[in-house]
């Protein structure tokens, strides 16, 4: 039997269901087709450290707790980072324990894990494309339930983190045949300002990375001006410099003397041409060969700056294998000096971008033993090449 075939009935059988009753629509199809047991689906939670453990007719508890799995070191943190099934002998029953990512377009969402009698290659085949169907399950049943949200979630988020968590992309990472990119912010409770974006259009990739000055309400409310303003212009096709100024007036006639800083990029998917705007934020960093260097670009003023609003578009063009870096100040903090950021990205080069964007802020947030005065965003791009994949 096909293994698209099987999918597209079991996310048929779900579509039929709740968005909330949807996962245990899928544990149930799969008991009823391949005999399996033990079946539970598994959130990876924002930061990419912990997993929480769905069972049966346990989704919809949103403030109930649930099981958490720490990733590190475990064989659910091979299967995410590889994309690649595991298979383990189940003592208990005798038969084949089999551990499945469920990811939509280079977005890790989580794991399916079951217990099945035996794991034959159609099988498995077959298994895998439930997974796969139920990934595109999710990201469409998030749009009707917190349940989604809630699983993600391993820490209460204060007001401000819970606005600003609004502003960023509903997925983390993006793939293209072209290009992979990824983001991560720590902490993810307590938010100062940061943001990032990305967007794919036809025939470009656009990404931005923006700190909103301040900390708690008033970085939140700064950043809904910002991200607002970039993304307006943006879906109208304005320009990166048209993108810029709109964000400046923004900051400017309702930001109450406040100021962000600011990076605005666009890829061109044909050729790696790539346009840049920096609103008085830190240099980009570009690995390629082995060696990382900052791209020393002209800075403009920061948005809300009285006398900023002209922005200037500089050009460069990417070579495939380049991996480029953008990063908030909070990276930069004087009591984690001890992370070498240029060390750290030539160090984590062979990486997916995912894995390389968390790592970096992970060790930031470690060197100040948890501590961080202000936000440590990343935003890790790959390029491929033209029509590359």
């Amino acid at each position: 039997m096909s293994g698209s075939t099987e999918s597209w009935d079991v996310l048929g059988a779900a579509e039929l269901a709740s968005p909330v009753a949807a996962v245990d629509v899928v544990t149930d199809e799969l008991a009823r087709r391949f005999g399996a047991t033990s079946v539970s689906f598994l959130f990876a939670d924002i930061l990419g450290r912990e997993l929480v453990r769905l069972g049966p007719r346990s989704a919809g508890v949103a403030g109930r707790a649930a099981p958490r799995i720490e990733l590190r070191g475990s064989v659910y943190d091979k299967v995410l980072r590889t994309q690649r099934p595991a298979t383990e002998h189940d003592l208990a029953s005798g038969g084949v324990r089999l551990i499945v990512p469920v990811s939509n377009r280079g977005d890790v969402i989580g794991l399916l894990e079951l217990t099945v009698a035996a794991a034959d290659d159609p099988a498995l085949r077959a298994i895998r494309a439930v997974a796969h169907a139920l990934a595109y399950m999710v990201v469409t049943d998030s749009r009707f339930t917190d349940l989604y949200k809630w699983g993600r979630r391993t820490t209460p988020l204060n007001l401000a983190a819970e606005i600003q968590h609004q502003l960023l992309p509903s997925a983390t990472t993006l793939e293209g045949a072209e290009f992979v990119l990824a983001g991560a912010l720590e902490p993810a409770d307590r938010i100062g300002g940061d943001t990032y974006d990305f967007t794919l259009d036809h025939d470009t990739v656009q990404v931005s990375i923006t700190d909103a000055m301040g900390h708690d309400i008033e970085a939140a409310l700064l950043a809904t001006l910002l991200v607002g303003a970039l993304r307006r212009v943006r879906r109208a096709g304005g320009g990166l410099a048209v993108q810029a100024t709109d964000a400046h007036r923004a900051v400017a006639d309702h930001g109450r003397g406040a100021l962000a800083t600011g990076q605005l990029l666009r890829v061109r998917l044909a050729d790696g041409a790539c346009e840049l705007v920096n609103a008085g934020h830190p240099w980009p960093l570009r690995l390629r060969g082995g060696a990382v260097e900052e791209l020393e670009l002209v800075p403009d003023l920061p948005f809300g700056v009285p006398g900023a609003g002209v922005y200037g578009v500089q050009t460069l063009t990417l070579r495939p294998g380049d991996r480029i870096v953008l990063v908030t100040d909070g990276m930069l903090e004087r009591e984690a000096g001890a992370v070498e950021i240029p060390a750290l990205i030539r160090d984590t080069g062979h990486l997916h971008p995912r894995e390389a964007a968390q790592t970096l802020t992970r060790a930031v947030y470690q060197a100040v033993g948890g501590r961080l005065r202000d936000d440590a965003t990343v935003l890790c791009m790959d390029w491929r090449g033209p029509g590359l994949g």
